[in-house]
């Protein structure tokens, strides 16, 4: 690792949860660290690799707090179909064809996209997770990898993971960090979970899992168990450790306090809930009891893209229509949401904020593009004007991983040649096996 100086950029950082646009600013890196950020100098010292940033918006790496990367592979197989029928006629019979070498292909291409959209962190909730914990470590990203398991896959299954977890956990220079990953309380029973629960217990670190995704799932929690999947995930001791809670868009006013206090974030991608009719959460309420909130793309069949800007930009908006108050979820909370939110959701306290001593993970953000001018409120712009498209250069643990909208480290034109030769074979629904049905 060298030294980098981003020199001459507008730099958004935060003071607590209110975010600042400071112009003319140089941010130093060694290492895998930001040491200053500091006005332009005249001079820079000569032992610096210099990246010209002048007129770029420097801004934290966004963090997606849960996805299903390698459903890549699958983009828009499966649109306009309920719930059931997408789990159950797409997603399980499409799924059952995946051999370990697609799924790193499809990784490899999802992280493709997430670098170009300005995303440095994932937390990934998928299978044969040594294969996406390689091409990780080849893209030089950040990621929380979790190795989806079902209940009724029994115990052996998650022994699995958990060897996936001791063997991965810290790698890749310490990029790689490694959680458990059940899947959910309506496909994981509650002794399932309580040994989940003692294993994370054991290695020091936490569960990923859905919960409270639907009213039908709640539904069918409290006809098997006479409990909410919240409370469920409570009884089992799964709380009682870091856990990222996927979607939670109908938790009772009891379960929410269950979540204060504790180690736990809630993930949110309204993009995935739009597309499948399935609701909205009532976010004002989860911030004012002090829960972590960050925003996450989900999978591709159901979001379309691995893109934060879009999901940033649609919090905003569908809170605001469920509300019915245009004053509800401002552009600061929604700023301090996409970019420190997934920090705190992910217990990574050197992410999401640009300042010394935090982790070197930074975009450059062009502002030249004429749907983003003029700038006239800095915040709005950043929320409902910029995307995507804007991305130039992208820094992770300190390393140049893509510059002037071009991969350093990933061959695109391979990644999209191994993907495509491997269609027709997992499009193929002859081919498939049943893996599980889905409760809806």
């Amino acid at each position: 690792m060298g030294k980098l100086i981003i020199r001459n950029c507008e730099v958004m950082t935060f003071e607590g949860q209110v975010p600042r646009f400071v112009p003319g600013q140089d941010i130093l890196i060694e290492g895998n660290q930001i040491t200053a950020i500091q006005p332009t100098a005249a001079l820079a010292p000569s032992d610096y690799q210099i990246i010209d940033a002048a007129g770029m918006l420097a801004v934290p790496g966004m963090v997606n707090t849960h996805a299903h990367v390698p459903m890549v592979l699958f983009r828009n197989a499966g649109p306009d179909v309920n719930e059931n029928d997408w789990f159950n006629k797409v997603i399980f019979p499409l799924e059952a064809n995946l051999t370990p070498e697609d799924v790193y292909w499809g990784a490899m291409l999802g992280l493709a996209e997430m670098i170009a959209a300005g995303i440095t962190c994932v937390a990934d909730h998928y299978f044969e997770m040594d294969m996406v914990a390689q091409a990780v470590e080849k893209a030089g990203t950040r990621a929380n990898l979790g190795w989806a398991v079902f209940g009724h896959q029994g115990y052996a299954q998650l022994d699995e993971t958990i060897r996936f977890v001791e063997h991965w956990q810290g790698k890749a220079d310490g990029r790689i960090t490694t959680w458990l990953a059940p899947h959910s309380p309506y496909l994981c029973d509650p002794d399932f979970l309580t040994r989940c629960a003692k294993e994370a217990a054991r290695l020091g670190v936490g569960n990923h899992i859905h919960v409270a995704e639907t009213v039908g799932q709640i539904t069918l929690s409290l006809e098997r168990y006479g409990k909410t999947p919240v409370q469920i995930l409570a009884d089992t001791g799964l709380l009682d450790q870091p856990a990222i809670l996927a979607h939670c868009l109908y938790p009772s006013d009891a379960d929410l306090d269950l979540l204060v206090g504790r180690e736990v974030g809630i993930a949110q991608a309204p993009k995935t809930y739009l597309a499948m009719a399935m609701g909205l959460a009532d976010l004002p309420k989860y911030l004012e009891k002090g829960i972590a909130v960050g925003l996450a793309t989900d999978g591709v069949v159901s979001s379309s893209t691995l893109d934060l800007f879009e999901q940033m930009r649609l919090t905003a908006l569908t809170q605001k229509n469920k509300a019915m108050d245009a004053e509800v979820l401002p552009v600061n909370t929604v700023l301090d949401l996409a970019f420190q939110g997934g920090a705190r959701v992910l217990r990574q306290p050197r992410l999401g904020n640009l300042k010394a001593g935090n982790l070197a993970d930074v975009v450059l953000l062009r502002q030249d593009r004429p749907a983003a001018q003029p700038v006239i409120n800095k915040e709005a712009n950043l929320v409902y004007s910029m995307d995507a498209r804007d991305v130039d250069t992208v820094i992770c643990d300190g390393e140049l991983i893509y510059r002037g909208r071009k991969h350093l480290t990933l061959d695109v034109d391979e990644i999209l040649r191994e993907v495509n030769s491997r269609l027709p074979r997992l499009l193929n629904k002859d081919l498939s096996r049943k893996i599980a049905d889905y409760p809806g």
